[in-house]
């Protein structure tokens, strides 16, 4: 079997904690040594925790550093102690430089079977079989799942197939005729169009309308996993360290029915809890890509900076192509987009509990259909014109109109509705 096994995953972790060489090790297994320290690297586990009477202190300075007085809330536990054995300097300590292992950059690249582990107070990294071969299924099953299409040859394929479907033509017909340009199988576009892939969908079929639908799973686009690179949420944090003061912006979507319109939202963390809203007619990537394009063109280069320069979102498919957000069509570098950790949505709590909101107005399940973005700007009106208490009782809208100005609530078609005629209501939409 080409795959490691959960008891070759022990046995590594045998061989690590019996100080063996990679080597030896792979020899043992019959692997390839790339194989084995692959699986090491990528599946150890980072660990912060020490051996009981160490102290957790990891700045390169502690042997030597003669400070005091550093942690006044902590004065009377360390007041008497050398900076090494304080746990509480290393958040406030201005001159903090974390030490990192060098041991963790070369074979075997973990901690298990070094001599010094039991009394080392730096961040350690583990190999824990049970853990490595739960995150090997979950890419198994990752990579068997979703459409392998770019969005380029999504693209492509939806204007080649749904204007002539619409025309009344069979995929079949439209494949033999086109079948030099074919990219995927028939049988695979027949999937597309049944997965609501394409603008023209099963209702566009004449036959296929007729047949009892089966239950199965939606298709969905695969996501190039390299587009997390750099853009993590230990990335999103280390960059908000770096630029204090930064604008963050949390982005998500708000689904009407399975297939249907959906809204894309965009929160302005921070000061102002002012929220926008986009109503689009699928949930693609594509789609997110324009209306970024439509408020950089509306906004101008240097106001789109200032308000959208640093997005926080999650890992749905739409959301897969981040450097197209990031770069205007002129290749101009605009915005930073990073990704939450997977089924971590608490890490953009402003965006989840702003859509309650929108939820009044309009309930989970209500399709979004029948509107249009005249309807979704009234309804954003209602909801930003809303006083809280949070705010010292202002409205997010009179908060953003103080930071960045009137023209700017113009430009992105804001209304301060007085807070007598608020409606947050499902028949704000039917009037």
């Amino acid at each position: 079997m080409a795959h490691l096994t959960l008891d070759d995953r022990i046995n590594i972790k045998l061989m690590l904690k019996a100080k063996c060489s990679l080597t030896k090790i792979a020899d043992e297994l019959d692997k390839a040594i790339s194989t084995i320290s692959r699986e090491i690297i990528k599946h150890s586990v980072e660990s912060n925790k020490v051996h009981y009477h160490r102290t957790p202190n990891r700045c390169i300075h502690r042997m030597d550093c003669d400070k005091s007085y550093l942690c006044s809330k902590h004065y009377r536990i360390c007041k008497k102690k050398a900076c090494r054995l304080c746990e509480h300097c290393n958040e406030v300590c201005p001159d903090y430089v974390e030490e990192k292992c060098s041991k963790l950059s070369t074979p075997p690249y973990v901690c298990d079977g070094c001599i010094d582990e039991r009394k080392c107070t730096l961040i350690r990294r583990f190999y824990i079989p049970s853990i490595a071969h739960e995150e090997y299924r979950k890419t198994l099953v990752e990579a068997r799942e979703g459409v392998n299409l770019t969005e380029e040859e999504h693209l492509y394929l939806d204007n080649l197939f749904s204007p002539l479907l619409l025309n009344g033509q069979s995929i079949h017909h439209i494949w033999v005729s086109n079948k030099n340009k074919m990219i995927r199988s028939k049988r695979s576009i027949y999937r597309y169009v049944d997965g609501s892939l394409f603008s023209a969908r099963n209702i566009d079929l004449p036959r296929v309308v007729r047949m009892k639908p089966r239950k199965t799973k939606p298709v969905e686009c695969k996501i190039d996993k390299k587009c997390y690179i750099n853009r993590t949420y230990d990335d999103f944090m280390k960059y908000v360290s770096e630029n204090p003061g930064i604008q963050v912006i949390e982005m998500d979507t708000v689904e009407g029915v399975k297939g249907g319109k959906v809204l894309l939202t965009l929160h302005f963390k921070g000061l102002c809890d002012f929220m926008l809203a986009f109503i689009r007619d699928h949930n693609t990537a594509q789609s997110v890509i324009d209306i970024f394009d439509h408020l950089y063109e509306t906004l101008g280069a240097v106001m789109f900076k200032k308000m959208f320069g640093c997005t926080l979102t999650d890992r749905g498919t739409e959301f897969s192509n981040p450097s197209a957000l990031e770069t205007a069509a002129d290749g101009t570098k605009r915005c930073k987009i990073f990704f939450c950790n997977p089924q971590a949505a608490w890490e953009k709590p402003n965006v989840e509990l702003n859509h309650e909101l929108i939820r009044r107005i309009v309930p989970k399940g209500t399709s979004l259909n029948h509107l249009k973005q005249d309807k979704i700007d009234l309804m954003m009106n209602h909801i930003n014109s809303y006083q809280r208490e949070k705010l010292n009782n202002s409205s997010p809208a009179a908060i953003l109109r103080s930071l960045f100005g009137q023209e700017v609530l113009e430009c992105l078609n804001v209304k301060i509705i007085p807070p007598h005629e608020i409606i947050l209501h499902p028949k704000l939409l039917k009037s």
